[in-house]
């Protein structure tokens, strides 16, 4: 499969429409860290106040841009670890754009910038045992599994175990 032409970019304060649809997309809270939704207001303030540099919040979030200039999802780093020169991956895209290779080709771009901008040693993503399409794309992609945590994410009643995998950039 030929992937698509994506770009990462920063958030810009027109992007808030689509920041608020996949924070608030239910069937992606079981991936992340959070289950409630989140405000217009909070992710203004959000887009507002990060300093957008990696350093210093530890997290930097890129908006997936394809040809035609429309954002389609959100790139995360997050849990930066300088010292030790790793990053968590996260990938969240819109309900329409899944399953068409933007999350293979925004983890690609996230990669090589992670390598050559960030001088990052590796790249990690905790993602749920039932989450089989995250997991085929990601070991797709070059990362392997290192770790099973058990009963590690919480859908609000039940608990399920993640798989820690890896990537050597």
């Amino acid at each position: 499969m030929q992937l698509p032409e994506v770009t990462l970019r920063a958030i810009e304060p027109e992007d808030l429409d689509v920041l608020y649809r996949i924070e608030n997309d239910r069937q992606l809270w079981g991936e992340g860290i959070t289950n409630v939704p989140y405000s217009r207001y909070i992710l203004h303030e959000y887009i507002a106040t990060s300093s957008a540099d990696i350093y210093t919040d530890k997290q930097v979030r890129f908006m997936i841009i394809d040809p035609q200039g429309v954002a389609v999802g959100i790139a995360d780093l997050v849990n930066f670890n300088p010292k030790h020169r790793r990053a968590e991956v996260g990938l969240m895209l819109m309900s329409q754009y899944r399953g068409r290779g933007y999350a293979s080709a925004a983890l690609k771009e996230l990669c090589r910038y992670s390598s050559e901008v960030l001088n990052i040693n590796q790249l990690y993503a905790v993602v749920s045992t039932d989450n089989i399409k995250s997991i085929t794309m990601l070991k797709r992609m070059g990362f392997h599994e290192s770790g099973v945590l058990s009963e590690w994410l919480c859908n609000g009643c039940e608990y399920s175990d993640a798989i820690i995998l890896q990537k050597k950039l």
